[in-house]
């Protein structure tokens, strides 16, 4: 089908720095010695954040350059349109978003990025990629999601195909990825080989940044680089769209507002400075959205059916301590407001709420803990509170259907949260579902906690702490909804595929 032009120029179709038009300057028309020097594109290109009508496309320039994306529901992109983005300058790592409006909804759509020299208008080879917008009316939806990419020492090993999860995970060709945080392990310096405990050598790829912890912005940045220097990474990348939250390893391991560091490999001991450095790589170099003034949480609508609430659970944590406060908060005053007031808006049949941390697992921190669970098993008690205050809203006001994703404990796990079970019990019964890692160091298991009565259905975990990718036990997980029924399926899946448990849910009318 050709492209609907008038459906896209009804919804202005524009990057945020010029409107959609005809703005690809033929290479042909420069002179062979600037040809040479056009421009390249460094590191693929990834979507993210896609609605119905809008999505993000990002890219990197190897210099300054002009980013032009051309969108078409053809996979030859005959009869297409094409957008003016940014300029790619220094100040962003060279690295550049189109935000597209006006688009289809429930379409796969066909993108291509090309980068323009600013003297002489030449333009680089072409980079695509694809989308789905999400539907309009109800249909057949799925998308998988997992954490934790690169840590505990355990980078890009080209001997073992590198970070091949990518493959397993684009063989199910989801609607979306929503990264569960731990996109970059920037504490987790690599060597160049490790040895494994059967004999075996573990190599790591290395690049400058990868050898130490990051401090400086351009150490950040590396972080995020490094993981797109793998190939099974960039071309599930150009294939699928990407929701992206952080959790604690793209700042440092289990870090808080107002920590100050005691670790000797860190000069810059202030953690608001690294996590201020931190946030800029990140929303540099993902498809995320800025327009809310840099928040991580928000609210990703696809479809009928469909409503994710990404949470931030590191912004306005407090300290980590014994966690028993009467004023404890993992998600803050006005977080917590935002997610109620959405859950109370949302149409959709689903509310899939992305944590970052766990609900009923206890997470430490040394002897303190880092997480929401504390070991009490009773009443709520600090960070518990605001989890306590949230189920009871929802069950008042009739939300249902919630379904709560995570990643974190780099194990997966199914959880039924039974109030007939639990301390605290002002509740509608619901599921969460654990999974990860994707290239990191295996553990678990971890206790649960009954304050909100967790039932354990399933459960898989290594049989050390920090098992090697090389052994397996990396997971991901797997959501389908029926557009007809509403019925939704979780899956959660091993490093070739395999589901390993799956759970249908009726949702409640």
């Amino acid at each position: 089908m050709a492209l609907d032009r008038r459906s896209l120029l009804r919804g202005g179709l524009v990057a945020g720095s010029g409107a959609a038009l005809g703005l690809f300057s033929p290479a042909a028309h420069a002179a062979p010695a600037l040809i040479r020097s056009r421009p390249r594109l460094t590191n693929g290109v990834q979507s993210g954040d896609v609605t119905a009508h809008e999505a993000l496309v990002w890219a990197r320039s190897d210099r300054p350059a002009r980013m032009l994306v051309e969108v078409s529901r053809r996979p030859d992109f005959r009869q297409s349109h094409h957008v003016r983005g940014p300029v790619l300058t220094p100040s962003s790592d060279l690295t550049g978003k189109t935000f597209l409006r006006g688009l289809p909804a429930g379409e796969e759509l066909h993108y291509r990025v090309r980068l323009a020299d600013l003297d002489s208008h030449a333009t680089s080879a072409p980079t695509t990629g694809r989308l789905r917008t999400a539907p309009r009316h109800r249909r057949d939806v799925s998308f998988v999601w997992s954490g934790d990419l690169a840590g505990q020492g355990w980078g890009i090993n080209p001997d073992l195909g590198g970070y091949r999860i990518f493959k397993a995970m684009g063989a199910v060709d989801p609607d979306f990825f929503l990264c569960s945080g731990d996109l970059v392990y920037a504490d987790n310096p690599l060597a160049e080989t490790v040895q494994l405990p059967d004999g075996r050598t573990w190599r790591n790829l290395v690049i400058p940044e990868k050898t130490k912890v990051a401090e400086t912005l351009a150490e950040y940045r590396g972080q995020f680089r490094y993981n797109l220097l793998d190939a099974n990474y960039q071309a599930f990348n150009a294939r699928t769209p990407i929701i992206n939250q952080w959790d604690d390893h793209e700042v440092v391991n289990n870090w808080y507002p107002g920590e100050i560091l005691d670790l000797p490999q860190y000069t810059e001991k202030r953690v608001d400075v690294l996590a201020a450095r931190a946030r800029q790589a990140m929303f540099e170099y993902t498809p995320i959205s800025t327009a809310k003034k840099g928040r991580v949480y928000r609210r990703i609508s696809y479809g009928p059916h469909l409503d994710v609430f990404v949470l931030d659970m590191r912004t306005y944590k407090d300290a980590n301590n014994a966690n028993n406060s009467p004023r404890g908060q993992i998600l803050g005053a006005e977080q917590l407001a935002w997610l109620k007031r959405e859950l109370r808006r949302s149409k959709a049949t689903w509310k899939v709420i992305a944590a970052d941390l766990p609900l009923g697992l206890i997470v430490p921190d040394g002897t303190a803990f880092e997480g929401i669970a504390q070991g009490d098993n009773g009443a709520p008690l600090g960070r518990e509170r605001e989890i306590a205050d949230l189920l009871s809203y929802a069950k008042k006001n009739r939300v249902r259907n919630m379904v709560w994703l995570t990643a974190d404990v780099h194990y997966t796990a199914a959880h039924f949260y039974d109030p007939a079970k639990a301390a605290f019990q002002d509740f509608d019964p619901f599921w969460e579902f654990v999974t990860g890692p994707l290239n990191a160091g295996a553990f678990g298991p971890n206790n649960l906690e009954s304050t909100f009565g967790p039932q354990l259905k399933f459960r898989q975990t290594p049989p050390r702490a920090n098992t090697s990718p090389a052994e397996g036990y990396q997971f991901f997980g797997e959501v389908d909804i029926n557009g007809r029924s509403g019925h939704l399926t979780a899956r959660l899946r091993d490093i070739d595929g395999k589901v390993l448990y799956a759970q249908e849910l009726t949702p409640a009318r």
